[in-house]
């Protein structure tokens, strides 16, 4: 591989050690579980269940025909009490969610990108694009190389640290299922230089595999998007407009490739998933959790917040959401719960761009931020598209480094569903 660096990019403060060492551990089912239809980008499911239905662990009560998209699986066993337009809520059987699945079999990559996609499993970074769509390459393309995703950028999160220590072979069985379903010859795991355990310990599992290998990359914010990762691999850029199929790459993460080792080689569906609870919470670790479980109950599992606490953030400090209710469901994407004292939240003033550029550094992207959170001020959608909005990959960098504290994401998201609403309609 050419490691090159990727342009722009910052430094935060990474805040791992709050978790880092905390070995992974699994949280019991819950009394009740919330499933929601949308847990992945693409088309919605339709349910296959009612309320009043009995659903046992691993079973699909929620699809849709569409291609791009990701059945919902139920994550424990019990009674259907509730589905409306956005989830499916079931009380829990706790004595019979225990699941035992079995060996998977397929004759195809084709058979097994249909196990994957009957597994639920979608890029579980934080993108959640359904992974069966991702290993199917058009007509006229092909996939060469498989990069796996051990990055882990993101400050606070580290799930996909823990789960490359404790269950490095299950992300290499996983990877090497990714290539035989899309085709790949070979495979890279890239994971950064602060992560030297997990480095060693892959390192010495895929001595044993000649077409797999582990690469170290610098620590960089946010050396985990999937371009900046091909950039820093490869030093190949993702054209705009493009895709990395479009250069005969697949990033995948390691939590994908360890969930879909679980749905083939052990039959067990995307049933939970493993969260960061960080930040200001009684005990910080890395928790293994049923999908659906509230986030609410996922705290009190960890020991609640501390009594300062003024803000709760689903996934990454940079590219996380703002909670507004604890009763919100932990979904396929949820890669960390993040708790923050007043100490730590604070309220900026916007001011007026000074035209300092900083942001336009800072972008991985190599776009001009300040410009299309202007055109999104000020309305004008279509100079923000010429100016490669949709480019964007929303990774904070610019709000970060901006001195004016303009919040450029944020004008940036609102024009990108401004733009998609008006394409609908």
């Amino acid at each position: 591989m050419i490691m090159k660096r990727f342009p722009g990019g910052i430094h935060p403060k990474y805040n791992k050690e709050l978790t880092a060492d905390k070995p992974i551990i699994e949280m019991p089912p819950p009394k009740k579980v919330r499933l929601l239809l949308r847990q992945h980008l693409g088309a919605p499911c339709t349910p296959l269940v009612a309320a009043g239905d009995k659903v046992t662990v691993g079973q699909k009560i929620a699809d849709t025909d569409a291609f791009v998209a990701a059945p919902v699986i139920a994550s424990v066993s019990g009674e259907v009490t509730a589905v409306d337009s956005e989830g499916i809520d079931i009380a829990c059987d706790s004595t019979n969610s225990d699941f035992k699945g079995q060996k998977q079999q397929y004759s195809s990559p084709e058979q097994l990108r249909q196990l994957i996609r009957e597994a639920g499993i979608v890029g579980m970074g934080g993108a959640t694009f359904p992974t069966h769509v991702k290993l199917t390459p058009p007509e006229g393309k092909s996939i060469s190389t498989l990069i796996i995703n051990g990055a882990e950028c993101e400050p606070f999160l580290t799930t996909d640290h823990r789960l490359m220590l404790e269950q490095g072979e299950e992300v290499v069985q996983g990877t090497k299922l990714l290539m035989e379903a899309c085709g790949a010859s070979n495979a890279v795991i890239g994971i950064e230089e602060n992560k030297p355990d997990a480095i060693k310990h892959l390192t010495d599992i895929c001595q044993e595999h000649d077409n797999i290998s582990v690469v170290a990359v610098p620590v960089r914010y946010p050396q985990g998007g999937e371009r900046q990762l091909i950039k820093t691999l490869t030093g190949k850029e993702v054209p705009v407009g493009g895709l990395p199929l479009d250069l005969g790459f697949v990033v995948s993460n390691v939590a994908t490739a360890a969930a879909v080792h679980h749905a083939v080689n052990l039959g067990r569906p995307l049933i939970d998933r493993v969260v960061t609870v960080s930040g200001a919470v009684a005990k910080p670790g890395n928790v293994r959790v049923r999908l659906g479980t509230s986030i609410a109950d996922l705290i009190d599992f960890c020991g609640g917040l501390d009594p300062d606490v003024v803000k709760v953030v689903c996934g990454g400090p940079m590219m996380g959401q703002a909670v507004d209710d604890l009763n919100s469901p932990v979904t396929k994407g949820t890669s960390g719960v993040l708790a923050f004292t007043a100490g730590e939240v604070r309220e900026y003033e916007e001011r007026t761009c000074i035209s300092c550029a900083s942001c336009v550094d800072a972008c991985p992207q190599k776009l001009l931020p300040n410009y299309l959170a202007l055109y999104s001020k000020k309305g004008k959608l279509d100079l923000a598209e010429q100016y490669h909005l949709f480019n964007c990959i929303e990774c904070g960098c610019c709000s970060y480094v901006c001195p004016s504290r303009i919040p450029i994401v944020k004008y940036i998201k609102t024009a990108k569903d401004r733009i998609q609403r008006r394409r609908r309609k």
